[in-house]
């Protein structure tokens, strides 16, 4: 099965969009505690996940233990959930085909963010694996994104659609390994009219201040998942976390209907 067919299914049962963002604060966890607090995210929130996304800072930022402890909760996901793994990786050659061996072997995530910036042959190491995919970094949802990401070229394209370029040529080679991008919701709006309607994994929703509205006008079929990282792990309330994924697979089902 590729991949996005399993996103698809597991939109489909779950009736959820929501990407629960798994993002052990160092600084609030040991390794320890950060392993039984993920643990319990994790089964509080799988019913109502349609995606797992552990972020690599947060886990490196503890070491070794830190490794270890990811390794352990991607042990925990239920099978049929996918799990997107974001390490933003760049790299060529050799190194960049280590890390597609350690993801897609080793640790066995489905998918993995990467930072196209380097070119096709940068990705390329990562095109060949069955059931699973890459996320490229196209329109980020920080202010920067204007930096380069969003700057126009002189045939009148932007930056980003140099790389959705990238993704339609893996397409067009009929490459075993799914191609989505990174679009962030506090920029969609402006974009999401040039986007193939490939997956998109979309943060911003929540503490960053996105607007679902985009996403909802354009129509889109493709099994995009929206992340939701702080708002889950760090909400100041009383409410578990089951009870505040509950809430945001409800504000996403509402603002992005057709679930």
């Amino acid at each position: 099965m590729r991949f996005n067919e399993k996103l698809q299914q597991r939109i489909k049962s779950s009736g959820s969009r929501l990407c629960v963002g798994l993002d052990p604060r160092p600084g609030e966890h040991g390794a320890g505690f950060a392993k039984d607090f993920l643990v319990r995210v994790i089964e509080e929130t799988s019913v109502w996940a349609a995606a797992f996304k552990p972020n690599m800072a947060y886990f490196e930022a503890m070491g070794i233990e830190g490794i270890r402890v990811l390794e352990e909760i991607l042990a925990v996901i239920p099978e049929e959930i996918p799990v997107i793994l974001d390490a933003k990786r760049s790299d060529i050659g050799e190194t960049q085909k280590y890390y597609a061996q350690g993801y897609f072997n080793g640790w066995n995530v489905d998918a993995v963010t990467l930072n196209p910036f380097l070119g096709y042959d940068s990705i390329e190491p990562f095109l060949d694996y069955e059931g699973k995919a890459v996320y490229l970094l196209a329109v980020t949802s920080n202010a920067g994104s204007a930096d380069f990401q969003q700057q126009r070229l002189q045939d009148g394209r932007q930056v980003f659609e140099l790389v959705t370029a990238l993704g339609e040529r893996a397409k067009s080679e009929g490459r075993a390994t799914d191609v989505g991008y990174v679009v962030g919701l506090t920029n969609a709006e402006a974009v999401l009219p040039k986007m193939p309607d490939a997956p998109l994994l979309v943060p911003g929703l929540g503490a960053q201040g996105g607007d679902l509205t985009a996403l909802a006008a354009a129509k889109r079929t493709a099994p995009d998942v929206i992340n939701v990282s702080r708002g889950i792990l760090y909400a100041q309330d009383e409410k578990g976390f089951r009870a505040r994924a509950e809430e945001w697979m409800g504000k996403i089902a509402l603002g992005y209907p057709g679930t």
